[in-house]
């Protein structure tokens, strides 16, 4: 008896001591020993940023999505618009690569064009991440939709839409020597191949050009007013595809098939209407996150540029009627920029 009131004792002893001690142990906090040299990583770095071009959902979007993410931490930015012009673009790049921004953010208009510059800008200690639209040269990191899966899923869902008719489509591409649109195009021929009953009349280049892409539609479909499906490469210029086809009277009957950054105007608004029949949406909103994410990575990381290789692949979310009156399967420009 005596052992076990002793021991007893002990413990009330032991609690009463851990109670004592317990506030004083909360009060001390454990200093985070990384936040600190991140914050000085990004603080007053500049971002400089090269578009094909502003002024349309993907690259507003984009940068909405970046300024909102990294502002924040001190992060500068340089926007340099090319406004379609090629050999502007190049200029700019050349320009900021003496500038030495910390980070560059390159939308390539082809695959050629600055793949020589973008390895200069690596090797002069400036990181490339390229949006979208990638180079023959494999810079840091690549942010974009996979084309190919883009070019499957939407000749895919033609080739369904076209069972027990005409088995006629048309493919409107946009600028051939563009890496979204030649990445796309063996996407197309991959289904194709396992489909020979399907007769391609027309595959042409619109140039990411609304007006054109109406005014091939519009022949297209006067010598084949049969046509069950078309596969374009983009909802910006397919909004002039759409218009034809409706011109027509062909709405609901020829398939009509997309991608395009998923704002709501250019997304679901269109799809409710049945302007489109399937639009894939890469998630502009998501995108620029990723963006953000890359450049805190690589700008805290403390690698060299070009010593590191990485890809981030956009899920696709695949717009239709069914979900074009979803809260969640478009984005407004207006609401990112707030």
């Amino acid at each position: 008896m005596k052992r076990v009131v002793s021991s007893a004792k002990v413990i009330v002893a032991a609690l009463g001591l851990a109670a004592i001690a317990a506030p004083a142990l909360a009060q001390q906090g454990l200093d985070e020993p990384f936040q600190k040299p991140f914050k000085e990583a990004l603080a007053g770095k500049t971002v400089a940023y090269v578009p094909v071009a502003m002024n349309f959902d993907l690259t507003e979007g984009w940068y909405a999505g970046m300024k909102k993410e990294l502002e924040p931490y001190g992060v500068k930015f340089e926007i340099r618009d090319p406004n379609w012009n090629t050999n502007a673009g190049a200029q700019a790049v050349t320009s900021l690569i003496s500038e030495k921004p910390a980070v560059m953010i390159i939308h390539n208009p082809d695959v050629q064009t600055y793949a020589k510059l973008l390895q200069r800008a690596e090797n002069e200690g400036i990181y490339v991440i390229q949006i979208n639209m990638g180079s023959a040269y494999r810079s840091s990191a690549f942010v974009g939709a996979n084309w190919i899966e883009i070019g499957e899923r939407d000749t895919d869902a033609v080739v369904k839409s076209c069972q027990g008719k005409s088995n006629k489509i048309a493919i409107v591409q946009g600028a051939l020597s563009a890496a979204a649109s030649a990445y796309t195009l063996k996407g197309v021929e991959n289904v194709l191949a396992k489909h020979p009953e399907i007769k391609v009349v027309s595959s042409q280049a619109a140039d990411w050009d609304a007006a054109k892409a109406k005014a091939i539609t519009q022949t297209v479909l006067k010598q084949n007013p049969d046509l069950c499906g078309i596969v374009g490469f983009w909802d910006g210029m397919d909004i002039g595809t759409a218009a034809a086809v409706k011109e027509a009277g062909l709405t609901g009957k020829v398939f009509v098939a997309t991608s395009g950054g998923g704002e709501r105007k250019g997304a679901c608004e269109l799809v409710k209407s049945g302007a489109f029949d399937l639009n894939l949406s890469y998630d502009v909103p998501t995108q620029a996150a990723d963006l953000a994410a890359m450049i805190k990575w690589l700008l805290s990381s403390g690698a060299k540029a070009g010593s590191v290789k990485g890809s981030a692949y956009t899920t696709l979310v695949p717009i239709t009627k069914e979900n074009a009156d979803s809260a969640t399967a478009c984005w407004n420009l207006s609401d990112l920029k707030k």
